[in-house]
């Protein structure tokens, strides 16, 4: 099960080269359900991805590079690029009156920041996405201040409906 809150950000952390980095293609060979192939650095993974916003089901498989760029040739819409950095959240802060059952673990939690920036044709989007062990936790997680808007219910903002997007 993906957990995930995601937002939109307008002014980038400081010092972003310092943290790891990852270079993403991924497109789509189906919408509806979701059917993504990606290659991260030099890894390739098929995708499959269930319904829903905040959470839903998504199964990984590996794939070898010749089977990516095969698959590739037969994805619909748009391929998309895009620089991942993968930032630690010190301390994350949550609505403690959302949290109910959770308040003794809290302390024990290790989130991070995945945050994309895009190459064309989507820069200059930069997409924040924080993964959650549980909902009730994601619906508690306050956003860090550099965060802009909150789009995780918000289907133009998922990767699958960017693929689909025109451009002039």
């Amino acid at each position: 099960m993906e957990i995930e809150r995601k937002f939109t950000v307008t002014k980038l952390p400081e010092h972003l080269e310092s943290y790891p980095c990852h270079i993403i293609e991924q497109a789509y060979l189906n919408t509806d359900p979701v059917v993504r192939i990606r290659k991260e650095d030099d890894s390739y993974y098929l995708t499959y991805k269930g319904k829903g916003l905040l959470a839903r089901e998504e199964y990984n498989l590996p794939l070898n590079e010749a089977s990516y760029y095969h698959l590739r040739e037969k994805a619909d819409g748009n391929v998309i690029r895009k620089r991942r950095y993968v930032i630690p959240i010190q301390a994350p802060k949550f609505n403690m009156t959302y949290l109910t059952s959770l308040k003794e673990s809290i302390d024990q939690v290790s989130l991070s920041v995945e945050l994309d920036v895009f190459a064309p044709p989507f820069a200059p989007l930069v997409i924040a996405e924080v993964e959650f062990p549980n909902q009730e936790m994601a619906e508690a997680f306050q956003p860090l201040d550099w965060f802009s808007q909150d789009v995780t219910n918000d289907p133009a903002y998922h990767n699958s409906n960017l693929s689909r997007r025109e451009f002039g």
